[in-house]
């Protein structure tokens, strides 16, 4: 019998990505992802209908072509990125930790990885949602997903799981770290920092008073007891701290949100909206970050990267450049490594 202590497991959870950037891949990944009643949080049937009568029938081919304009020789960025960093943080952990990557949706999927997990012997997990900012239709349903699972496979795990980082010193360096060669470079007129957006209910939904959200204008300036979980705000605060970071005054950058669909309100201001209104005030050069993502993915390499960049020079701008997400850029492992051992 062995006595060599038991590893912690830490399981690093990302959204997924499709299989391949073709229409039937994306379909797939598509149905699982918008059928969680955290992303689409409408009835049941409200759902279904949307999924299968207005979403599926159209959207895949067109998000199929998108993905084809960032997909690498070794596979989706989002997967790619998001496995060299669990290479490098495994690597900084040393061998006492056990760091495996799951997505929410897809593969490498949580049932596989947690079921490898209880067949090395792990009874210790530290779960690990790779979103800066708390939302439920990243970070709640990841942690209930894990939950559920993992009461299928242990009767005893001891679970442990890591807040968001919004506000973590190491995650506003890592950013400003990767900001600033491009910052010199390009000497923008201004600087954008771009998260990905939420519908409006989702952030009511968070609001423990349910009187504070979109109460007053400056209802996202703080963190505090009264918003703990506003996404906005949350946003917000990563902005302030890397805007500091990178010695930035408050008339030099913006913030917005990207990604909104349908016709719901979502929360503003729009990135798309914004982008031209700012190269219409005569802002030529700009500098584009996207603080909610840890890993380069669709939204910032192609929504950002392509569109947006074309965007903008076809409103009368001459250069957006797009800053790097964290990836496993290694004052972000540092970072990552302290916050999981510290939990």
């Amino acid at each position: 019998m062995s006595n060599a202590p038991t590893k912690t497991g830490v399981l690093l959870v990302n959204v997924g990505t499709p299989e391949a950037p073709r229409a039937p891949e994306v379909r797939r990944y598509l149905r699982e992802f918008l059928s969680d009643p955290y992303v689409i949080d409408l009835s049941p049937i409200g759902r279904w209908m949307l999924l299968n009568m207005v979403i599926l029938p159209f959207r895949p081919q067109k998000s199929a072509k998108a993905y084809a304009k960032v997909w690498r020789d070794d596979g989706s960025p989002l997967l790619v990125f998001s496995q060299q960093f669990t290479e490098a943080l495994q690597e900084h952990l040393g061998d006492s930790f056990d760091v495996q990557l799951a997505m929410r949706y897809g593969n490498p999927s949580l049932p596989e990885t947690l079921q490898g997990f209880k067949d090395r012997g792990i009874d210790r997990l530290i779960l690990f949602p790779l979103y800066p900012q708390y939302a439920l239709s990243s970070t709640e349903t990841s942690i209930q997903a894990v939950k559920a699972l993992s009461a299928e496979l242990w009767d005893d795990l001891d679970l442990t799981i890591i807040p968001p980082f919004f506000d973590n010193p190491g995650l506003a360096k890592s950013v400003s770290e990767l900001g600033r060669p491009v910052v010199d470079h390009v000497q923008p007129d201004h600087v954008l920092f771009s998260f990905h957006g939420l519908p409006e209910r989702h952030i009511r939904k968070c609001d423990p008073t349910g009187t504070h959200c979109f109460q007053a204008e400056d209802c996202c300036a703080y963190v505090g007891p009264n918003n703990p979980q506003c996404y906005r705000a949350q946003c917000f605060a990563t902005a302030r701290n890397v805007a500091a970071a990178l010695r930035l005054t408050e008339d030099q950058w913006t913030v917005t949100f990207q990604s909104r669909l349908g016709r719901t309100p979502w929360i503003q201001p729009y990135t798309d909206v914004v982008l031209p209104e700012l190269a219409e005030r005569g802002v030529k050069r700009l500098v584009v970050f996207c603080p909610a993502f840890v890993a380069d993915c669709l939204e910032t390499l192609e929504e950002i990267g392509i569109r947006a960049r074309e965007d903008f020079l076809a409103g009368g701008g001459e250069e957006l450049q797009l800053v790097p997400a964290v990836n496993a850029h290694p004052t972000w492992v540092q970072a990552a490594s302290e916050l999981v051992q510290n939990a």
